[in-house]
Formats: structure tokens, C-alpha cells, sequence
């Protein structure tokens, strides 16, 4: 992708040079793209489709941390996360846009592992990089994404829409991602005492990846659109399943119960729980950034979903004002609360 292989400082290019250098690596992967990177903005074509755009900023020490993300990793997850935004509306993203404020400590070499995984993360979506901007700082990283897609018109879902009665769903699984981080800051805090000891990750390759390199659901679309249903309200899961409740509940004006022996959690997640003494339904629901979807249906979709295996129903809505809550394994209910994830600061 990239032939250099010098230590290279970005000054020696300049902007426009850094610029330029980057864009030469874009493979355009839709016909929608009429303008890509290059111009002063992108022309897309919408076909008559809704166009859905979202912007997502992730920063160095509040959203990542360098010590353990591999920056091509990061540049990957960058994209991801703003495309994970667009599924959460019900539409496939189509055109990415990514900015890039760094200090003067990273080098060429490092912006290229960035931009790497930025085009790595395009090409795996077909999503066309058009754009963006680089500026320097004196300390730290930002990376800005902006993401446009298109959904059909008509079928484009918001967090307004659920009802009473409503089933809510949940893909794949939580809490994962978040104990990734917790075993990631771990072996760094034992790197930092002592710089001999080499990080132990175990086989936790699962709950890793689900922190450094995770995926959007944009494969949860296309199941939708195929088994003909239509999303009530919707919304991804970065701050966390109990946050994302109230999100809807809000946007809805609903409330929901949630049943505790309903939520999908990985083995390996459940074990790492465990074993640092939190709760592994704690960690389902105020653990962030698994960016998996939530959504609710029409009750008479449960038979369409009941036997899918990466979509699991997890409650249901009911009258605004009753509360929301979780129902536990014994049959208790307890209030629930928006517990969600905090970035560092």
C-alpha cells in the first residue's frame, strides 16, 4: 500500500504533500462516488435514497490509549465506529470522511499505519474515503470521521418509534470490549512497573479484539431487510446497554424491561468478569464501545427472530412511566440506571 519505509517526519511533505500522499492509496469501491478525495468536498450521487451522515471523534488518553492500540487498529476503528452509526439508523454506509490532528511525535511512518487501517476498514465495508483534513497540535492525537450512507426511503430507523409492546432486541454479545480494556489497562500497569515483563494476554484474543478492532453490524441490515422486518427504533451500543435503553426509552417515550438471564454474554467475557471481581452482568450493561445494535420490533416479528442466533431478545417496551428496568435471574426487578461508559479524563 505504502512503499516507504525511511523514518520520514511529516514536515518534510508539508500538508498538501501529506495530503496528497495519503489519497494515492484510495481505491474507490462504490459508483456512487461522482467527486472523491481530491476537491474541496465529495459529490454523491443518492439515487433517490435517504442520505444518512454522522460524525464520531476519538482522542488520544480520553478515547484511546497508544501504549496498547496498535495504530493501525485504531486507524481501523475509527472508521468503524462512524459506521456503526450509520447501521444504527437502518442504512449501509457508503462514503467516509476522516480528520487527523496530531503532535509532532508522530512520525510519516505512524500516520501511514493509521491511514492503513483507515482503508483497510473502507475496503472490508465498501465505503469510499472522499475527504478529511490534517492539522498539528502540540501534544496528542485526534482522529474526526464523518460518515454518509444511504438508506431506503421510508425504512430508515430513529431512537423514536418503539410502543408498548415492543419486543427489544440485542446482537451478538456485551461487555466484551470492556473487558478487553480492563485486561489491556491491567498488563500495562504491570508493564509500567516493571518494563522486563512482557504482556500476558493469554487466549483472550476474543475480548482483545472486541476492544482494539471492532465491527459495525452492517451485516444485521441486510439480515433485517431479508427477513422483512422493519425496525421500530434503533441505536448502537457505545456508551453501554443500560445508557442506550434510556436513549430509546427517551426518544420513544417508552419504557422497557430487560430480563437479566436474557443478556448475551461471551464465555470468555463472563471468565475475565470473574476473575477481576465485577459482575459479568455489570459488565453487560454499563460496559461500552461492543457497537453492536439495539433495536425494537413489532411483536409479530418474534417468530421471524425467535431462532436466529446473533439476535437475542432481550425485553420489551411498555407505558412511559413505569420505569425502566431489569428483571433479575431470581425474579426480582430492580430499577435500572444509565450506568454507561465513561472515556477516561
Amino acid at each position: 500500500m505504502f512503499e516507504n519505509k525511511e523514518r520520514t517526519t511529516v514536515d518534510q511533505l508539508g500538508e498538501f504533500g501529506l495530503i496528497n500522499h495519503l489519497i494515492s492509496a484510495i481505491k474507490l469501491e462504490t459508483d456512487q462516488t461522482l467527486v472523491p478525495a481530491g476537491d474541496d468536498a465529495a459529490i454523491i450521487a443518492t439515487k433517490g435514497k435517504d442520505l444518512v451522515v454522522s460524525t464520531d471523534m476519538l482522542v488520544e488518553n480520553v478515547h484511546f490509549d497508544v501504549m496498547y492500540t496498535p495504530l493501525k487498529h485504531l486507524g481501523y476503528k475509527a472508521a468503524v465506529v462512524n459506521f456503526s452509526d450509520i447501521c444504527a439508523m437502518n442504512a449501509i454506509p457508503s462514503q467516509l470522511t476522516m480528520s487527523m490532528a496530531f503532535s509532532s511525535k508522530y512520525t510519516l511512518e505512524a500516520i501511514e499505519e493509521l491511514y492503513s487501517g483507515i482503508l483497510l476498514a473502507c475496503k472490508k465495508y465498501k465505503v469510499d474515503l472522499v475527504g478529511g483534513d490534517t492539522c498539528t497540535i502540540p501534544q496528542g492525537l485526534v482522529l474526526t470521521g464523518t460518515a454518509m450512507g444511504f438508506g431506503d426511503n421510508n425504512n430508515t430507523t430513529k431512537r423514536a418509534g418503539a410502543k408498548p409492546g415492543d419486543l427489544l432486541c440485542v446482537t451478538g454479545d456485551l461487555g466484551g470490549a470492556y473487558m478487553g480494556l480492563q485486561l489491556l489497562e491491567r498488563e500495562k500497569r504491570v508493564f509500567l512497573d516493571n518494563n522486563e515483563m512482557k504482556p500476558d494476554l493469554g487466549s483472550h484474543d476474543y475480548i482483545v479484539g472486541r476492544q482494539l478492532k471492532p465491527e459495525a453490524r452492517i451485516d444485521v441490515i441486510e439480515i433485517l431487510k431479508n427477513l422483512e422486518i422493519q425496525p421500530t427504533s434503533m441505536i448502537d451500543i457505545s456508551d453501554g446497554l443500560s445508557s442506550e435503553v434510556f436513549h430509546l426509552s427517551e426518544a420513544s417515550k417508552v419504557d422497557f424491561s430487560i430480563y437479566e438471564d436474557k443478556l448475551p454474554i461471551d464465555q470468555d467475557t463472563f471468565d475475565m468478569a470473574v476473575e477481576f471481581g465485577i459482575d459479568p452482568t455489570t459488565a453487560a450493561l454499563n460496559g461500552g464501545e461492543d457497537y453492536e445494535l439495539l433495536f425494537t420490533v413489532d411483536q409479530q416479528e418474534y417468530e421471524k427472530l425467535k431462532a436466529h442466533l446473533d439476535i437475542t431478545i432481550i425485553g420489551y417496551a411498555k407505558e412511559a412511566g413505569m420505569k425502566n428496568e431489569l428483571i433479575s435471574k431470581q425474579g426480582n426487578t430492580y430499577e435500572l440506571k444509565a450506568q454507561g461508559w465513561k472515556h477516561k479524563q
